[in-house]
């Protein structure tokens, strides 16, 4: 059994986190859901960006659109929803296997309306009924001003990916933003079986930032706290997965009709500094219930080399939790440290959509 067979086994779902129109054409992705346990994909900005801008496999289709007199945003949304679509396609066996447990494919909202829900909920309706495939999730981002967007998108009956999640409390804000959803979207007579949600919790990018403010304080009680905090704090997250869903009447009582786990999604899986494991937000992350979306990077070190056995989040809550207060106690700031993480993605996202936005603007000339 592979190393990708036995996490899927422990109940772990392997996500790619890429999609390109070369995957697709090329029976690529095909072939990763066949010999390697990959049953869904997430994409971002910043990988649709990459995939359009460094291939020539969309350029008679954006010259095609742009003489229809489509603008660069509009053929973004034909381009990317397109490949979404057919990616879904691909992924309707595994859809229909797992009873729409997995089989999913993402679609990101426009990044630049992260901060304002009444946009966001109308672009989410927009590229649900676009990519019109029950086994696509639309990506919101979990700010402030998203939740209320996830909320009524989920009440609408739109399976949603809530990402850009850095914080326990932030995630328990997007938890009950998930159960008030269904609560309305059960008054409106929607069939909550059909409504499926996943919470992106990021996890390399955590160390990233804190490893540099303990470097910055210095000393051994410090240093030697690098490379802890990321999995610590999803490992926290995944504590008020197992507060909320399995210990919560709230959730029992919607589960009861029909309702859907809200599961933890474990994102930005590459690790960031060479001096870690580059499975090591993979083997530390393994249990049910949960989705990883890996790069493809990281999805071939985790079949060649990844070393974990059994359970490695339920029996190291006490200790996540431990670890995440010393990190307090040394005088790292957690508000402030996911306050700045969850800024710089968006700008990060917008960043790589106004990119794409010149991308295809030249493309069209």
């Amino acid at each position: 059994m592979t190393n990708l067979a036995r996490l899927s086994d422990l109940g772990v779902s392997i996500w790619l986190d890429d999609l390109s129109r070369g995957r697709l054409t090329s029976g690529n992705l095909a072939q990763l859901i066949a010999e390697h346990n990959v049953v869904g994909v997430t994409t971002n900005p910043a990988i649709f960006q990459a995939s359009i801008s460094g291939s020539d496999d969309y350029r008679e289709d954006v010259k095609r659109l742009a003489d229809k007199g489509l603008t660069a945003e509009q053929i973004i949304t034909e381009l990317t929803t397109d490949d979404v679509r057919r990616a879904c396609d691909v992924f309707a066996d595994t859809f229909a296997a797992s009873s729409g447990y997995d089989g999913r494919v993402s679609i990101e909202v426009d990044p630049r309306l992260a901060h304002n829900p009444a946009p966001t909920l109308a672009q989410a309706k927009e590229l649900w009924a676009k990519v019109d495939r029950p086994n696509a999730m639309i990506k919101i981002p979990a700010t402030a001003a998203g939740l209320p967007a996830i909320r009524e998108a989920i009440a609408e009956g739109i399976s949603v990916n809530v990402t850009l999640i850095f914080s326990v409390e932030r995630y328990e804000a997007v938890i009950d933003a998930y159960l008030t959803g269904l609560e309305k979207a059960l008054k409106n007579g929607k069939d909550l079986s059909k409504i499926h949600s996943v919470a992106s919790f990021f996890v390399s990018r955590v160390d990233t930032e804190i490893d540099k403010r303990l470097e910055k304080i210095g000393g051994q009680s410090a240093l030697c706290m690098r490379g802890k905090a990321g999995v610590a704090n999803a490992r926290n997250a995944y504590a008020a997965f197992v507060k909320y869903f399995e210990e919560s009447d709230r959730f029992r009582d919607l589960e009861e009709e029909g309702a859907n786990l809200q599961r933890p999604l474990w994102a930005s899986t590459g690790v960031k500094n060479p001096d870690y494991s580059p499975t090591m937000y993979v083997d530390q992350l393994a249990t049910k219930f949960v989705v990883n979306t890996m790069p493809e990077a990281t999805l071939w070190a985790v079949k060649d080399s990844a070393q974990f056995d059994g359970d490695t989040v339920r029996p190291s809550l006490d200790s996540a939790k431990n670890t995440m207060d010393h990190l307090v106690l040394l005088g790292i700031d957690l508000p402030q440290v996911a306050a700045q993480l969850e800024e710089e993605g968006v700008e990060k996202f917008e960043a790589a959509w106004e990119e794409l936005i010149d991308t295809v603007s030249d493309a069209m000339n």
